[in-house]
C-alpha cells in the first residue's frame, strides 16, 4: 500500500479507509472510532483462529497424500479409509437428529420456490440487471433463445418474424393452460380476458372462440392494474405470479385476438451479488468498487449508463409493482427486484487493503464480513424482516463454519446489529464440508439460510483431496459417476432432515451454457423434481425460462416424496475410482488437455489482463460457456493431477498450451482490450499464470486458483 492511514492500530488503505467512514457510516448511528476499534479487536482475535484452521487443512491433506501413497485408491480399502478420516479428524461425529432454528427469513428464502442468480457484483450493469431480474418476458426469453426453434420459417432474422412469434404465443398459451388452466378450452383460444368489477371484488371473465370460460381455479386471479390502454391481470400459481399483459398497441398485441402482448413472469426470486468467484478484486481499489456497488444496491442509489443503439441507457432499481387486489379493491404491492444475498470470500485469501498490528494483510474474509454488512445496514428495499444474507463458500467442515459464525456475531456486536441478524448461506462445495454436512448445518442452526452444491468446486476439490489416490478421470466420465449423484442427494436429504422445508432453501448449481436454453428446458427440470428449493441460472432470460419449471413442478410435495428417503452414505460419497490409463488413447489424451488448457487460457486471460472475474467463454468447440474461477480450479486440477501420474508430460503441456493459445487469441481478436498471448510466451503475465495453474496446481492450498491468478493480476495492474 502506497496511501494508508492508522486506524486503531491497523493500517489501512487510505482509499478504503475514506469509503467506509465518508459512505459506508454515513446517517448510521455509529462511531467511526469504536468501529474501527472494534474491527481491531475482531483481526487480533480472529487472525490467529483463521491461520490455525488453515494449517489444518494442510495437515489433514498431508495425511490423506500419505494415506494415499501407501494404500492406493479408496476403492482398495473403502472401510480403513474411512477409519483413517476419522482417526485424524477429517470426519467427526454427526449430532443427534435436530431441526435448523433460522428466525426472521424473507419468503423468497422461506417459502416461495424459484430461480436464483449468480452476478459479480463489481459490475454494475450486470449486478443492476439481476437486482432487476425478479420479472422478465416470456415472450422474449422463448423468441430470443433456442427454446423455441429456430428452423426453416422460424429462424429470427434481423427484424420481427411474424411466424416465429406467433409460435412464441403459442408456446406461452401451452404454459398458460398448464399453470393457469381454464374451466373449459384453451388460453390459445381466448378472444376476450376482462375484469368485472362489483363491489371492490373483482372476477375475471374469459371469452373464447367457444364461448365464455373462466379460471378452473378462480382464486389465482389476485390482481390488475390498468393505465391508458394498457392492462395487467396478475395471476398466482405454486407462490409465483405472472402477468398478462393486454395491450393492442404492440405489433404482437394488435395481431392477438384477445390483445395479449406479454406474458411476464416472477422469475429470478433471488440474486447472490458475489465478491468471490466471479470478480477480480485483488487490492483496495478493486475492494472499494465492490463494496460501493453493494452499497448503491442496498441504499438504491446505484446507477449505471451505456451506450445502445446510438443512445444513452441508464439502469437503475427497478421501483415495486402496484396493483388493485381482485379480492378488496386495495392496493396490492409486489416487490419489483430480486432479495438480493452477498457472497463473501472463503478463509483462505488475505487482503493488503488492511494490515494488522503486525504489520502483516489481514484475512480478506473478516474484511468482507465487516464491510458488507455495514453497507447492507443502508438497505431500503431488500429485506423485508431486517436480514443480512451472506453466502459463505469454500468452508471445510464444521470448525469453518463455526467460525464464520463466530465473525458474524463479533461483527454484529461492531455495528449494533440485533444477534443473528446476519444468516449464512453454506455453500457445500468442499469435500469435508459434504462429507460433515449434518455436522456443519447444526454448527450453523441458528442462521444458516440456505445450502447449495456446486459441482465444479467440488470435483476440484475431489481431485485434490485425492491427488495421489492416481489419474483422475476425464472430465465428461466425472459427471457420470455415482459419487456425484451421492453428493447431490445428501444435500438435499440432511437438509430436509435438519427442518429445511418451508424454512429456508435448498439449492442446486449453475447452468453453464447460457445460449443453450432449449437443453437448460429439458435438464434443469431435474432441480425441482429433487427437492431443490432453487437453482442457479446464468442471466435474467435463463431465470425466466428457468421459472416455468417451478410452476410445473410443486417444490414443497417433491419435498414431502423424499422426505424419508435414505440417505446415502459415505461409501458411495468417497467412490471415484481412478484412471485406468490403458482405456485411452493418445488422441483421447490430447483432446482432453487441450480441452482443459483451452478453458484455462480463455478465462485466465481476461482475468489477468482485463480484471473479468466471470465472462462467456467460448470451449475448445466454439460453444460458450460461462466461466469463473470454479470451472478453472477443476480444469487446472485435472491437468495437475495427470502430470503428477504420469498420463501427461509436462513437456507436453508446455506444447498444448502454446498451441491453444492461438485458438484462444483468435476467440477474441474482436476484442480491442485483448492483448494476444501467441508469440509472447515469456512476457505474457497472463500466459504464464495459465500454466502455472497445471504446472504448480498439485502444490495449491486445496487447489484453489486465487493465490495464482491475484499475484499475475497485481503484477499487470502494477505495471499500468
Amino acid at each position: 500500500m502506497t496511501n494508508t492511514v492508522e486506524r486503531a492500530g491497523l493500517t489501512v488503505d487510505a482509499q478504503l479507509a475514506q469509503f467506509v467512514e465518508t459512505r459506508a457510516l454515513k446517517g448510521l448511528p455509529l462511531d467511526p472510532a469504536a468501529v474501527w476499534q472494534g474491527f481491531a479487536h475482531l483481526v487480533a482475535e480472529a487472525g490467529p483462529r483463521n491461520r490455525e484452521l488453515l494449517a489444518i487443512r494442510e495437515h489433514l491433506q498431508s495425511r490423506i497424500d500419505q494415506w494415499h501413497i501407501e494404500n492406493g485408491p479408496v476403492s482398495n480399502n473403502p472401510a480403513g479409509y474411512q477409519r483413517f478420516l476419522r482417526e485424524i479428524g477429517y470426519l467427526v461425529d454427526e449430532p443427534a437428529d435436530f431441526s435448523i432454528e433460522t428466525e426472521g427469513l424473507d419468503p423468497e428464502i422461506a417459502s416461495i420456490c424459484g430461480p436464483q442468480l449468480v452476478v459479480p457484483v463489481s459490475n454494475a450493469r450486470y449486478a443492476l440487471n439481476a437486482a432487476n431480474a425478479r420479472w422478465g418476458s416470456l415472450y422474449d426469453a422463448l423468441y430470443g433463445t433456442d427454446a423455441v426453434s429456430r428452423a426453416g420459417d422460424l429462424a429470427p432474422g434481423k427484424g420481427y418474424n411474424a411466424a416465429r412469434g406467433a409460435a412464441v404465443v403459442a408456446r406461452a398459451a401451452e404454459f398458460l393452460d398448464e399453470a393457469f388452466p381454464l374451466a373449459k378450452g384453451s388460453h390459445k383460444d381466448v378472444t376476450a380476458y376482462v375484469v368485472a368489477e362489483t363491489a371492490g371484488i373483482a372476477a375475471l371473465a374469459i371469452d373464447t372462440i367457444s364461448g365464455p370460460t373462466k379460471l378452473k381455479d378462480a382464486s389465482q386471479f389476485v390482481g390488475y392494474a390498468e393505465e391508458g390502454g394498457r392492462a395487467v391481470i396478475l395471476l398466482v400459481h405454486n407462490g409465483l405470479h405472472a402477468e398478462l399483459v393486454l395491450d393492442r398497441t404492440t405489433p404482437v398485441g394488435s395481431a392477438h385476438p384477445a390483445g395479449l402482448s406479454d406474458v411476464v413472469l416472477e422469475s429470478a426470486l433471488t440474486t447472490i451479488q458475489d465478491c468471490e468467484d466471479s470478480v477480480a478484486a485483488v487490492d483496495a481499489e478493486d475492494k472499494v468498487g465492490v463494496y460501493a456497488n453493494w452499497l448503491g444496491l442496498m441504499d438504491g442509489t446505484l446507477t449505471e449508463s451505456f451506450e445502445k443503439g446510438g443512445r444513452t441507457i441508464e439502469r437503475r432499481l427497478n421501483p415495486d409493482r402496484t396493483y388493485r387486489s381482485a379480492r378488496d379493491g386495495k392496493p396490492l404491492v409486489l416487490k419489483g427486484r430480486a432479495l438480493l444475498l452477498v457472497r463473501n470470500v472463503g478463509h483462505l485469501m488475505t487482503t493488503r487493503a488492511v494490515l494488522d498490528a503486525e504489520g502483516q494483510p489481514i484475512g480478506e474474509g473478516l474484511l468482507d464480513a465487516f464491510v458488507t454488512a455495514l453497507c447492507a445496514m443502508h438497505d431500503t428495499t431488500n429485506s423485508r424482516t431486517g436480514a443480512i444474507y451472506v453466502v459463505k463458500p469454500k468452508m471445510h467442515g464444521p470448525e469453518e463454519v463455526t467460525f464464520a459464525c463466530e465473525i458474524f456475531a463479533a461483527v454484529e456486536s461492531i455495528l449494533g446489529l440485533k444477534p443473528e441478524s446476519i444468516k449464512i448461506g453454506i455453500m457445500d462445495e468442499e469435500r469435508r464440508t459434504s462429507a460433515n454436512l449434518k455436522a456443519a448445518i447444526y454448527a450453523a442452526r441458528r442462521r444458516v439460510f440456505f445450502i447449495n452444491t456446486g459441482f465444479l468446486d467440488r470435483t476440484g476439490d475431489e481431485i485434490h483431496t485425492s491427488m495421489r489416490a492416481g489419474a483422475v478421470l476425464r472430465k465428461d466420465q466425472v459427471r457420470s459417476e455415482k459419487w456425484l449423484s451421492s453428493y447431490e442427494d445428501r444435500n438435499v436429504l440432511i437438509g430436509l432432515a435438519a427442518g429445511f422445508s418451508g424454512r429456508a432453501q435448498i439449492g442446486k448449481g449453475m447452468w453453464a451454457r447460457p445460449d443453450d436454453m432449449a437443453e437448460m428446458l429439458r435438464q434443469k427440470i431435474g432441480h425441482p423434481n429433487a427437492g431443490a428449493n432453487t437453482a442457479w441460472v446464468p442471466s435474467p432470460t435463463a431465470a425466466t425460462l428457468h421459472a416455468l419449471h417451478y410452476h410445473q413442478v410443486d417444490v414443497f410435495e417433491a419435498q414431502k416424496r423424499r422426505h424419508n428417503q435414505p440417505v446415502p452414505g459415505l461409501d458411495a460419497l468417497f467412490s471415484m475410482p481412478a484412471l485406468d490409463r490403458t482405456e485411452l488413447t493418445r488422441e483421447q489424451i490430447k483432446r482432453e488437455i487441450e480441452n482443459n488448457a483451452q478453458g484455462i487460457l480463455g478465462y485466465v486471460v481476461r482475468w489477468v489482463d482485463q480484471g473479468v472475474g466471470c465472462s462467456k467463454v467460448p470451449d475448445i468447440n466454439n460453444v460458450g460457456l460461462m466461466e469463473d474461477r470454479a470451472t478453472c480450479r477443476i480444469s487446472s486440477q485435472a491437468l495437475a493431477n495427470w502430470l503428477l501420474h504420469g498420463v501427461v508430460t509436462e513437456p507436453e503441456v508446455r506444447q498444448t498450451f502454446e498451441r491453444m493459445a492461438a485458438v484462444v487469441d483468435k476467440q477474441n481478436e474482436g476484442d480491442p482490450l485483448y492483448q494476444p498471448m501467441a508469440g509472447n510466451f515469456a512476457t505474457s503475465i497472463a500466459f504464464q499464470a495459465a500454466l502455472d495453474l497445471a504446472l504448480k496446481g498439485a502444490k495449491q492450498p486445496s487447489g484453489y486458483t486465487e493465490p495464482l491468478l491475484h499475484a499475475a493480476r497485481e503484477r499487470v495492474k502494477a505495471a499500468g
